[in-house]
């Protein structure tokens, strides 16, 4: 763990607990912001520099740690989400289930035949830490928006485990993986919209309320 990537890694296993622990939401998308820039710096701890790995760099920089956390923070802007998480589990439920996710991502990581030049990193661990609370924040939160980062983080795990795959990383498949995710976050923008606008609220628990009138 005294690997520059594996600081880096520990980083982004806290960001993971802060995320599900905050009751603010400009936090959680600060938090997300700043996750999304350790991300970006990885390859470069990782790999050997090639002008491809720099590229990529530059495009996860700018992704995410810049345009979609500015989309978030203009939807915050635009409609009126409130400031509060209000989880379902409760935020020390949150944190909790976090922590348990992350034991258990170790836990299999460990069991997992592991190319010899990954053995001993964090990165599959923290990957699997990253999608299981990715899952968590998406299952456990009422709001579209905090639905969102859910969202984010399962997609920043899925690309920490693309860090592995190889040497050269195919940019195109995440930049296509990125490109899903915006255009993602379009859509959850026009449903947002919608939402408020029929229901006043974002809420999506309230949608449970909703039946088939005859």
């Amino acid at each position: 763990m005294n690997s520059a990537p594996d600081q880096l890694l520990v980083l982004v296993l806290l960001i993971n607990i802060l995320i599900l622990g905050t009751h603010r939401t400009r936090v959680a998308i600060r938090a997300i912001a700043t996750q999304g820039i350790v991300l970006g710096v990885l390859p470069l701890m990782i790999h050997s520099f090639h002008s491809h790995i720099l590229i990529i760099t530059l495009f996860v920089l700018l992704a995410k740690g810049v345009c979609i956390p500015w989309l978030l923070f203009g939807a915050l802007k635009k409609v009126d989400f409130g400031e509060h998480m209000e989880p379902f589990l409760g935020y020390t439920g949150n944190i909790i289930a976090g922590a348990l996710a992350t034991v258990v991502a170790f836990a299999f990581a460990a069991r997992l035949p592991l190319a010899p030049v990954h053995q001993g990193l964090l990165a599959v661990p923290a990957a699997l830490a990253t999608i299981l609370i990715g899952f968590i924040a998406l299952a456990s939160r009422r709001k579209a928006i905090h639905q969102v980062i859910g969202y984010l983080l399962l997609e920043n795990g899925i690309f920490i485990f693309g860090l592995l795959l190889t040497e050269s990383m195919p940019l195109m498949v995440e930049a296509g993986a990125l490109l899903d995710l915006i255009a993602g976050i379009f859509v959850m923008g026009i449903i947002i919209k919608q939402i408020g606008r029929e229901f006043s609220s974002m809420d999506t628990s309230r949608m449970t309320a909703l039946r088939e009138v005859d």
